[in-house]
Formats: C-alpha cells, sequence, structure tokens
C-alpha cells in the first residue's frame, strides 16, 4: 500500500467516535486517570487500520496533487455550494452498491445524501406528516425516532415488542395499534438496541399491512450490512414506495464525516429535495467525495474482515452473558448490541448499570434509554471494543455480580 493510500484509509477511519454519548460503545475497560477508574469512553469500534504518521501527516498537502484519487477530492475543495440530494456519483455509487450487495435497480435520482441518517430520517418525517399524525414505533428502539416524529408535529406511538415478535413490529401488530390518525410506520433492520432483523416475508407482510392502510412504511437499514447470517435482504427488493434509510457511519465507520442517505419512493423525491434545501442547503462536499473511496474493492475487502471481527465479538460475549445469569432469548443478528434480561439480578437496570459503573468500573446502557416496556428488567451491551476487554469486562462483572 503507497503512503498516499494509507493516508486515505486513515482519513476513512479516524473519525468514528461521534455518537459515543448516544450508543453508548459497550463494555469497557479502559482506564480514566490516574485513580485507575474504568468506564465509558468514546472509542474507535476498529484501531485505525494505518495510522496515519508524522511522515504520513507531511503528505496532506501533496496527498491532492498526486494521489489516484485527487480528480475526486479537487472537485471538493472548491468554495461553491454543491446540489442538495448529492454529488452525481456518489448517488451512482450508491445505486451500484444496492445492484452489487443486494440485487436491487436504483435510479441514482431517487438516492438522496443527508447529513447522517438523523437527517434522512427528519426529511421523512418532514415529506409524511402534518401536525398531530402519529408515527408507529417499536419499544424498545432507538431513542432520537421519536424526537424526529415530534419535531415535525408528529405523535409517536410505542408499540411494546418483545422475544416473541423478535422485537420488531409486524403486520398482526400494525393492524391492532393502527388508528385514524396513524399515517406511517418506522422499523429498523437490523435494530438498535436488540440487533434483531426482519425476515423478507415478515417484511413484505409488514409492507403489505402498512400499504393496505394508506400509510408508508420507514426501513431503517443502517446496520443491514453489518449482518452476521445469510444474504440480507433489502425492503428496496420488496416495494419501490418504501423509505429506506442508511448510513456512512456503521459499515462504512465514517461516524465523524456526518453522511448518510434516504432511497425514497419517485413521487416525494422532489418535495425531498426542497425541503432539504431550505433545512440544510447541501451536504458537506469534502465528506461526499471521501465517502466515494469507501466503494473501493480494497475498501469494501476491508470492511468486511471487520464485519467479521464483529461476529466474532457477538460469538463470545452472548454464551458469556449467558452464563453469568443473564437471558438472551433472540441471538442478534446484526448491528453490534445485546439486548439482555437482566432480572435475575435486579428490577430496576438504571441503578444496576450505576452501581456496575461504579463499583466494577464497566459501562452499559440500562433499557429506559430505549423505550419504557420492561425497561427496568433490560440493558444493552455494545461489542464495539476488542475480544480482550470484552473478556476483561465480563471477568469485573462475574466478580460485581458475585458479591451482590
Amino acid at each position: 500500500m503507497t503512503k498516499q493510500q494509507r493516508l486515505l484509509v486513515a482519513l476513512l477511519s479516524t473519525l468514528t467516535i461521534g455518537f459515543a454519548s448516544l450508543i453508548g460503545w459497550g463494555i469497557h475497560a479502559q482506564p480514566l486517570g490516574r485513580d485507575g477508574r474504568f468506564g465509558s469512553v468514546a472509542e474507535k469500534k476498529f484501531s485505525t487500520v494505518a495510522a496515519a504518521s508524522s511522515t504520513d501527516a507531511s503528505l496532506l498537502t501533496k496527498f491532492f496533487s498526486d494521489n489516484p484519487f485527487a480528480p475526486r477530492w479537487k472537485p471538493a475543495l472548491a468554495a461553491k455550494t454543491k446540489p442538495t440530494a448529492a454529488v452525481n456519483p456518489l448517488r451512482e455509487a450508491i445505486a451500484k452498491f444496492y445492484s452489487d450487495r443486494y440485487q436491487v435497480v436504483i435510479a441514482p435520482e431517487r438516492v438522496i445524501v443527508t447529513a447522517g441518517a438523523s437527517g434522512a430520517l427528519l426529511l421523512a418525517m418532514g415529506v409524511l406528516l402534518n401536525p398531530g399524525d402519529e408515527v408507529l414505533l417499536t419499544d424498545p428502539g432507538y431513542p432520537c425516532n421519536q424526537q424526529f416524529v415530534r419535531v415535525m408535529g408528529g405523535v409517536p406511538l410505542g408499540v411494546p415488542v418483545d422475544s416473541s415478535s423478535g422485537y420488531q413490529l409486524n403486520a398482526e401488530l400494525v393492524n391492532k395499534m393502527w388508528t385514524e390518525k396513524t399515517v406511517a410506520t418506522l422499523v429498523a433492520s437490523p435494530a438498535n438496541p436488540t440487533g434483531t432483523m426482519i425476515n423478507a416475508g415478515d417484511m413484505r407482510d409488514l409492507i403489505a399491512a402498512v400499504g393496505a392502510r394508506g400509510g408508508r412504511l420507514i426501513v431503517d437499514e443502517i446496520y443491514l450490512a453489518l449482518h452476521y447470517g445469510g444474504r440480507a435482504t433489502s425492503a428496496l427488493a420488496l416495494s419501490d414506495e418504501v423509505f429506506v434509510i442508511n448510513s456512512f457511519s456503521k459499515y462504512f465507520q465514517m461516524t465523524g464525516w456526518r453522511l448518510g442517505w434516504m432511497i425514497a419512493p419517485g413521487a416525494y423525491v422532489r418535495e425531498i429535495e426542497k425541503l432539504a434545501q431550505n433545512l440544510f442547503i447541501s451536504n458537506s462536499a469534502i465528506a461526499q467525495h471521501a465517502a466515494l473511496a469507501g466503494f473501493a474493492p480494497s475498501t469494501l475487502t476491508l470492511l468486511e474482515e471487520r464485519r467479521a471481527e464483529f461476529k466474532a465479538r457477538r460469538d463470545y460475549l452472548i454464551p458469556a452473558l449467558r452464563e453469568l445469569g443473564f437471558a438472551v432469548p433472540i441471538e442478534p443478528e446484526g448491528a453490534f448490541y445485546v439486548y439482555a434480561d437482566c432480572s435475575k439480578f435486579t428490577g430496576d437496570s438504571y441503578n444496576f448499570c450505576w452501581d456496575l459503573l461504579e463499583k466494577a468500573h464497566v459501562a452499559i446502557t440500562p433499557g429506559i434509554d430505549f423505550g419504557r416496556h420492561r425497561a427496568n428488567q433490560h440493558v444493552r451491551l455494545s461489542y464495539c471494543t476488542g475480544i480482550d476487554e470484552l473478556k476483561e469486562g465480563v471477568v469485573r462483572i462475574k466478580r460485581y455480580l458475585s458479591t451482590r
């Protein structure tokens, strides 16, 4: 690998700590100071693969003049506002990714690049909701989703889910919970905090149930490329009428670059563009051109190696937690989370997590962060840290539980 290529890899892999306060990188055994205390820290999912050395840093100027990606980067430096929906090469690269990975043909014009997946979710709610409209969400679920609904005047309706439905909404639950004010349903596959997925058959039934009621389905696929079973199916393979959300933050590990995308039904594209023009004007040009390198064959090979490492971490952590006494009724199929039932040890997971942090110096997340349904009996653990730290965390939890 040349110095220029090493620098590019470093640029694409150093900014991966942005959401630590929201997604809580999981079991940590990281010293915070002289007193040797441990706790939740914002750390990278992986060590930087070819971190830029001082010698590499001296190449920054040269990088833009003679490396193979220079034609992509030079326009990014021009002091001009870029198209709201994205530079065309990036839209085309995303569309090709869906064709290669999921066998779905997507017109590049339907791809709208946004300021992270959060920007995409905000825009989806903006074009779908009027004040008072309801959106069905899972409880537990990603905590910011309800805020995206509220900021557009909508009403989030959390639907209690558990292991019997794979912690996911399905057609039966949609039919049961839909009201005359409901206009949309939002699901995530794989989901945060549970890591569970919606299989193709259930997704097809869900699309039909929402469509039969004149509603719209929004599918958050931000973790879809981080799945650990057979071939994953995008909801776009089943319908052109779903709103699909994705991001460069998870599989592509570009969290700090703040770039995501939405693939919208054709009839909504122009309305989304107009809303985005008023809210955001456009996305970072440099981030967009950097994201193009994420689709290079060598980059995808690296990302697949990292996906295999995530799977190895999951395969270690789940049996270790079960041996400690945590209940994990469903093995997470994707993402990098385990949503564990801790009711054997406590009926108050919030204070349990604080006590674990104070006494064992291990940080995990209480269920209350993700909803209300049986929140006090659940915790979420993330395996965004290395196997050695996971093992140390498990040892500390075991020692802590033995003293309760």
